[in-house]
């Protein structure tokens, strides 16, 4: 059972760090200072991810049980295997939401001025949506081994 500090703490990291994002919300700072919290925040993320992995396992390395050993590779292992699916998942959907804002646009730039460029302009966004169908295969494969 989760303590109440363990349910508040994850609370707290999300309020601390979407706070200095009410004014990029309000629109009372510029985008170029909008662009560098967003950077800062997206590094600050990740720092917390990697320091939550490195918490988590320093903490199972504390627990005191009779077979630690096989339970904590096991558990090591599978929750590592679960990180790099969501990593794959994510990053891929990330990449590919680029890619059709960059496609999308000069798809329909060309669709408007010819109205032959369709299916040309259509297979460069489709191939920037497969980036995601192929991240999330690979996140499946990872779980599927996992288990």
């Amino acid at each position: 059972m989760l303590s109440p500090l363990e349910l508040l703490i994850p609370f707290i990291i999300l309020v601390l760090i979407s706070l200095p994002l009410v004014n990029v919300f309000r629109g009372k700072t510029s985008v170029k200072s909008a662009k560098v919290r967003m950077v800062s925040h997206i590094c600050l993320f990740f720092a917390l991810v990697l320091g939550t992995v490195f918490f988590s396992a320093t903490k199972a390395y504390a627990a005191e049980t009779a077979d630690v050993a096989d339970k904590m590779a096991g558990s090591i292992g599978q929750g590592l295997g679960f990180i790099a699916a969501a990593l794959s998942t994510g990053l891929s959907a990330l990449g590919a939401g680029i890619a059709v804002a960059a496609a999308a646009p000069a798809a329909i730039g060309a669709f408007s001025e010819n109205k032959e460029n369709f299916g040309k302009s259509m297979i460069f966004v489709a191939l920037g949506e497969g980036v995601a169908i192929y991240g999330l295969l690979i996140s499946i494969f990872i779980i599927f081994m996992k288990l």
